[in-house]
């Protein structure tokens, strides 16, 4: 008898989820000063960090005035930086070692000017420029060198990430004393930072985002999800420390392209200003729960052609704000995270992606896949996370089932046909601040 199979009768093994660790900060500081010694022969006076995050809860809220719920991930951009005594700034990062960046912080400006900076430099260089236009200057040059292992593209704030560690990088160097270290966080001074960082991201880079990514990435503390009143900037630390629990928060990267400048996430928020002009609100935060449908029936009114794609956003961002404050609420009235509690923060969790998925139309095949087969492989509730169209979603799942779902998911993309997704843990972690062995 033959031992000899045939393709059809061969089983592929599945495959191993391939998991994105974050770098150390032993790791993160020798990988960057290496790089700016290669660029620049010198030392640089240090190197500083922010983290990408990852939100649980409160998906374009904060454009809107609503809530948000991040957290800080493990998984950050280092920064080393040397001040200089001229306006010159010099950057490199591994994807651009070839070329030194070469600007004049006399002469750049925001985009769609003369003074217009390319690409990622954007979010480094115009960090500089908002600061200035803030009463913070005027500031020296620097040169400066990147390493990040933020996920680019994976909806996790890798852009935000690098505004933040060039806030806290210039606010020491310059003496802003703004920020305070990471262990004892000024955090009104992080929070008159975080409008510089996204100021930089509007009109530098040309991104329309809310501040809810600067915040997470400057104000979150370890163990601890941020509530944030995207409205005032308030923030409140709600204890978020899962692993207690017995519990994981799984961040899926879909790998499925992802890019905040396309012209979506500019028209959604285009569409939330104009329901509100016509509702007569400065924020679609304004309008609560038990006035929603009274609303939507003016919407359906007064939108004119667009009336039902209005009623269908505004929706979205008032039951989404409810859904928030829930999730808050349950998270901070000290009993564990079990049981008919844990069953409900799941149900909101799904409940908000079903929301982005149809009223806001946000997801894509590869969400959605990625939310399904979480949910089915046992994870108690799943959801996109960050601005769509790609980019990443959130299981959270008990602390030993992390590498079931995970083979779930890849599974599911490997029927589907799609890119094989990577994997993040999300451990609450601590915010933007000089990085130490």
């Amino acid at each position: 008898m033959s031992d000899l199979t045939t393709d059809a009768d061969a089983v592929t093994p599945p495959a191993v989820p391939d998991f994105s660790p974050a770098l150390t900060n032993e790791k993160g500081i020798a990988q960057a000063t290496a790089l700016f010694h290669e660029a620049f022969g010198a030392d640089p006076d240090g190197v500083w960090y922010a983290p990408g995050r990852v939100n649980i809860i409160g998906e374009h809220t904060d454009y809107n005035g609503g809530l948000a719920l991040p957290i800080a991930l493990p998984h950050r951009a280092f920064l080393a930086l040397r001040r200089r005594d001229d306006r010159t700034v010099r950057l490199i990062s591994p994807q651009t070692r070839e070329a030194v960046d070469v600007l004049d912080l006399d002469a750049i400006g925001p985009k769609g000017t003369p003074g217009e900076v390319p690409h990622w430099a954007a979010y480094i260089a115009g960090v500089a420029w908002a600061l200035e236009r803030d009463g913070l200057g005027p500031l020296p040059g620097f040169d400066a060198a990147l390493v990040s292992c933020v996920p680019l593209g994976a909806g996790l704030s890798s852009s935000a990430a690098l505004e933040c560690a060039t806030s806290v990088a210039l606010d020491e160097i310059a003496g802003l004393a703004l920020a305070g270290p990471a262990d004892a966080p000024a955090d009104a001074g992080r929070a008159r930072l975080v409008t510089s960082c996204v100021r930089a991201e509007n009109e530098m880079a040309g991104a329309p985002t809310g501040g809810m990514d600067q915040s997470a990435s400057l104000r979150c503390r370890a163990g601890h999800a941020l509530e944030l009143d995207c409205r005032d900037g308030e923030a409140v630390h709600v204890p978020f420390d899962l692993a207690a629990e017995g519990l994981a928060l799984l961040v899926i990267d879909t790998r499925a392209k992802h890019s905040l400048a396309d012209g979506q996430y500019g028209a959604r928020r285009s569409a939330c200003e104009r329901a509100a002009e016509i509702l007569g609100v400065e924020f679609l935060a304004d309008i609560a729960p038990e006035r929603l449908e009274e609303a939507l029936a003016t919407l359906r009114e007064r939108g004119g052609e667009e009336a039902e794609l209005l009623v269908a956003r505004a929706r979205h961002v008032v039951t989404e704000i409810a859904r928030t404050v829930e999730l808050v609420s349950l998270l901070s009235d000290g009993s564990p995270l079990a049981g008919e509690k844990l069953a409900r923060v799941g149900e909101l969790m799904d409940a908000s992606h079903e929301s982005l998925r149809v009223d806001y139309e946000v997801t894509c095949p590869e969400l959605d896949v990625a939310v399904e087969a979480a949910r089915a492989a046992g994870a108690h509730g799943a959801r996109m996370t960050g601005g769509g169209f790609g980019g990443s979603a959130i299981a959270l799942v008990d602390a030993g089932r992390v590498d079931d779902v995970a083979r779930a998911v890849v599974a599911a993309y490997a029927r589907e046909g799609f890119t094989p997704p990577a994997f993040l843990d999300a451990v609450p972690s601590a915010p933007a601040g000089r990085a130490t062995a």
